[in-house]
């Protein structure tokens, strides 16, 4: 068996190109761009990187991105008013809040809040009772 050589620039390029077809197609039907929401709490050096590029490549492919964020001593009430907020808000599709949260807010409560809808990371599966 011969290994083969994935040239990984041209796939994520021809990724970005497909992203930003269905960006041209969202808006057309929409009247808007499509837009992200990113929360990041506190200053994990890791994380903040993350969502700087994050919101780049949004921007990139032509969507809007929405960058929230929060001190570390941020509580827990005032971070899920926020996820609460971006649920309701039509100009946002897709929330993610950047983990790792400061220890003294319940990860999973703020997890379980986001419409899941709207999860990017789709990490809180639901399963309907029917």
């Amino acid at each position: 068996m011969t290994a083969t050589i994935i040239d990984g620039k041209a796939h994520a390029l021809a990724l970005r190109t497909r992203v930003a077809a269905h960006v041209a197609s969202f808006r057309e039907a929409t009247g808007r761009a499509p837009g992200l929401a990113v929360v990041l709490v506190g200053e994990d050096p890791a994380s903040a990187v993350y969502v700087r590029n994050k919101g780049k490549a949004t921007r990139d492919a032509g969507m809007e991105s929405f960058e929230h964020r929060l001190s570390a001593d941020t509580d827990s009430a005032t971070l899920l008013a926020l996820v609460a907020a971006l649920n309701a808000d039509s100009a946002v599709d897709g929330i993610l809040v950047q983990l790792p949260l400061p220890a003294h807010i319940d990860a999973q409560a703020v997890l379980l809040a986001i419409d899941p809808d709207k999860d990017v990371d789709g990490r809180m599966i639901r399963l309907s009772d029917s």
